[in-house]
Protein backbone atom coordinates (compact mmCIF):
# COMPACT_ATOMS: atom_id res chain seq x y z
CA UNK A 1 0.00 0.00 0.00
CA UNK A 2 2.82 2.61 0.76
CA UNK A 3 4.44 2.52 -2.34
CA UNK A 4 1.57 1.93 -4.64
CA UNK A 5 0.48 5.40 -4.32
CA UNK A 6 3.43 6.46 -5.60
CA UNK A 7 3.50 7.06 -9.64
CA UNK A 8 7.09 6.43 -10.04
CA UNK A 9 8.08 3.90 -13.00
CA UNK A 10 11.28 3.26 -10.81
CA UNK A 11 8.95 1.33 -7.83
CA UNK A 12 7.53 -1.09 -9.92
CA UNK A 13 7.67 -4.46 -8.33
CA UNK A 14 9.29 -3.25 -5.27
CA UNK A 15 8.62 -4.66 -2.16
CA UNK A 16 9.26 -3.67 2.12
CA UNK A 17 11.10 -6.44 3.85
CA UNK A 18 11.57 -4.67 7.41
CA UNK A 19 11.13 -1.32 9.17
CA UNK A 20 12.93 -0.57 12.05
CA UNK A 21 12.24 2.52 14.28
CA UNK A 22 14.42 4.22 16.67
CA UNK A 23 13.26 4.58 19.88
CA UNK A 24 13.00 8.38 19.96
CA UNK A 25 10.93 8.40 16.87
CA UNK A 26 13.20 10.18 14.70
CA UNK A 27 14.09 7.46 11.95
CA UNK A 28 12.58 4.68 10.44
CA UNK A 29 14.90 2.18 9.34
CA UNK A 30 13.16 1.03 5.46
CA UNK A 31 14.39 -2.10 3.72
CA UNK A 32 13.00 -2.80 0.33
CA UNK A 33 14.05 -5.48 -1.99
CA UNK A 34 12.77 -5.72 -5.73
CA UNK A 35 12.12 -9.31 -8.07
CA UNK A 36 14.63 -8.14 -10.25
CA UNK A 37 17.48 -8.42 -7.63
CA UNK A 38 20.23 -5.76 -6.75
CA UNK A 39 20.41 -4.71 -10.47
CA UNK A 40 18.01 -1.93 -9.91
CA UNK A 41 18.87 -1.35 -6.45
CA UNK A 42 20.40 2.53 -7.03
CA UNK A 43 17.46 2.94 -9.54
CA UNK A 44 15.26 2.22 -6.81
CA UNK A 45 16.42 3.90 -3.96
CA UNK A 46 16.68 6.98 -5.94
CA UNK A 47 12.72 6.52 -6.98
CA UNK A 48 12.80 6.25 -3.08
CA UNK A 49 14.74 9.10 -1.80
CA UNK A 50 12.28 11.33 -4.36
CA UNK A 51 8.68 10.24 -3.05
CA UNK A 52 10.26 10.20 0.64
CA UNK A 53 8.82 13.53 1.54
CA UNK A 54 5.16 12.16 -0.01
CA UNK A 55 5.54 8.31 1.89
CA UNK A 56 5.90 10.37 4.74
CA UNK A 57 2.80 13.30 4.47
CA UNK A 58 1.01 10.06 3.76
CA UNK A 59 2.30 7.65 6.33
CA UNK A 60 1.48 10.29 9.02
CA UNK A 61 -2.14 11.07 7.99
CA UNK A 62 -2.66 7.46 8.77
CA UNK A 63 -1.25 7.42 11.92
CA UNK A 64 -1.22 9.75 15.09
CA UNK A 65 1.87 10.26 15.69
CA UNK A 66 3.20 13.77 17.66
CA UNK A 67 6.17 13.66 15.07
CA UNK A 68 6.76 11.30 12.21
CA UNK A 69 9.96 9.64 11.67
CA UNK A 70 11.81 10.62 8.90
CA UNK A 71 12.64 7.52 6.30
CA UNK A 72 15.68 5.84 5.62
CA UNK A 73 15.58 3.72 2.54
CA UNK A 74 17.81 0.48 2.38
CA UNK A 75 18.39 -2.29 -0.02
CA UNK A 76 17.52 -5.89 1.51
CA UNK A 77 20.00 -8.22 -0.21
CA UNK A 78 17.95 -11.10 2.07
CA UNK A 79 15.40 -12.53 -0.73
CA UNK A 80 18.04 -12.60 -2.90
CA UNK A 81 20.86 -14.35 -0.83
CA UNK A 82 17.93 -17.01 0.39
CA UNK A 83 17.41 -17.75 -3.66
CA UNK A 84 21.04 -18.42 -4.15
CA UNK A 85 21.11 -20.93 -1.17
CA UNK A 86 17.83 -23.14 -2.38
CA UNK A 87 19.76 -23.20 -5.41
CA UNK A 88 23.01 -24.37 -4.16
CA UNK A 89 20.47 -26.82 -1.88
CA UNK A 90 18.72 -27.76 -4.89
CA UNK A 91 22.28 -28.14 -6.64
CA UNK A 92 23.55 -30.65 -3.64
CA UNK A 93 20.26 -32.90 -3.46
CA UNK A 94 20.15 -33.11 -7.60
CA UNK A 95 23.49 -34.47 -6.91
CA UNK A 96 22.52 -37.83 -4.33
Amino acid sequence: MLIHGVNDPRLKQVFLTGVKVDRELAYAEVYVSAVEGASRSAEILAGLESASGFLRRMLSSRMELRSFPRLRFHWDPTPENADYIEKLLAGLRDKK
